[in-house]
């Protein structure tokens, strides 16, 4: 008896073992998790790619830019995301996360350019609204009326920010703190606005942002989720409110919405490409390396994205509203798909 329960063991120890030792037995599908506003395009690529490919067509979940690092920093391992999506660039501090949780080497993509809208249905009253006046209609404190302290936001309609704009209640439907979209919304626009004002100037550095980035909470601005799809369809229905959301989203919708005018630009492919429209910003995404050879198919859906077929002038993805890479671009990018340098960390 004590022989069998040995050699019984054993059998377990063994099996154990067989499981740690080949975790691509868990997955054969990639993982992709991240930004809403990259989700479309990834998509697309990844649609194409189970097409075209004796590879499983990728699993994706748009869980926002700041849930999806945090998902693919908790780890190596199957249980994990393999790539995850931004629509800003990596914090240093989600950098530091991976690397003290074991992801350490991760090659970086910049996929293109997009611009945030501030959007609304084709029938309702449009916007043509200076930054300066956008942080003053969503900031939670603004300046007082002598400009010699910040006080709680008061204005309650668009023409309490100034008479020029619509005579209506100030609602902005907009994403979580969890978005890039969200992120890139307050640093490009909200402190892009506040930074006009002379109250900000004197400020301490981090005492300014934290003023700056700060969104009211009184319900002029409403967190509408992670899902834009939501955002655009509450404004198809509702001709008084206004919704923040990618420039892809407004191209999916064109004849249904229209954007604000921001500091005299529209946000056109030109304007944005060019960095004249005021809030457009760069698209990502994160590779983890250690499970290249484990997951089956990671580079090759990764030398897919990053395709003159997909990428390029004419590719398919320029057909869906992203603002594609320059060909110069381009040709660094493929050489990155083929190489996979590791980040340093210096970049960020």
């Amino acid at each position: 008896m004590k022989k069998l329960n040995t050699a019984l063991a054993s059998v377990v120890v063994a099996g154990a073992m067989t499981a740690v030792a080949t975790p691509a037995a868990a997955r054969d599908t990639i993982s992709i998790v991240g930004s809403s506003t990259v989700y479309p395009f990834a998509t697309v690529v990844a649609e194409r790619f189970g097409r075209s490919s004796d590879f499983p067509t990728p699993k994706l979940e748009s869980t926002g830019s700041g849930g999806g690092m945090k998902l693919f920093c908790q780890g190596v391992g199957t249980q994990n995301p393999d790539i995850t999506n931004a629509s800003r660039r990596m914090k240093p501090s989600e950098f530091k996360l991976c690397q003290n949780n074991g992801v350490e080497e991760i090659t970086e993509f910049r996929i293109g350019s997009d611009g945030i809208v501030i959007a609304s249905s084709q029938d309702a009253e449009n916007l043509d609204i200076s930054l300066e006046q956008l942080f003053l209609a969503l900031a939670e404190k603004v300046p007082s009326d002598d400009g010699s302290e910040l006080v709680m936001n008061p204005n309650q309609t668009w023409s309490d920010v100034d008479s020029s704009l619509p005579d209506a209640k100030i609602r902005v439907m907009g994403p979580p703190p969890t978005s890039g979209t969200r992120d890139a919304f307050v640093e490009l626009g909200m402190q892009g606005g506040c930074e006009e004002m002379p109250i900000f100037a004197n400020m301490e550095e981090e005492a300014m942002e934290e003023a700056c980035h700060s969104i009211r909470e009184d319900g002029a601005f409403v967190e509408a989720g992670e899902n834009d799809n939501l955002i655009v369809q509450k404004l198809m229905g509702d001709t008084e409110a206004y919704g923040i959301f990618g420039y892809s989203f407004l191209e999916e919708n064109r004849g249904k919405l229209q954007a604000a005018v921001i500091n005299g630009k529209k946000p056109t492919v030109e304007n944005i490409a060019k960095d004249d429209y005021p809030i457009a910003r760069s698209l990502w995404f994160y590779v983890k390396q250690a499970h290249i050879g484990v997951v089956p198919g990671i580079q090759e859906y990764v030398a897919e994205f990053t395709s003159a077929g997909a990428m390029g002038p004419n590719g398919y993805l320029k057909d869906v509203g992203l603002i594609v890479p320059t060909r110069d671009q381009l040709m660094e990018l493929a050489k990155k798909a083929e190489a996979m340098p590791s980040m340093t960390g210096n970049e960020l």
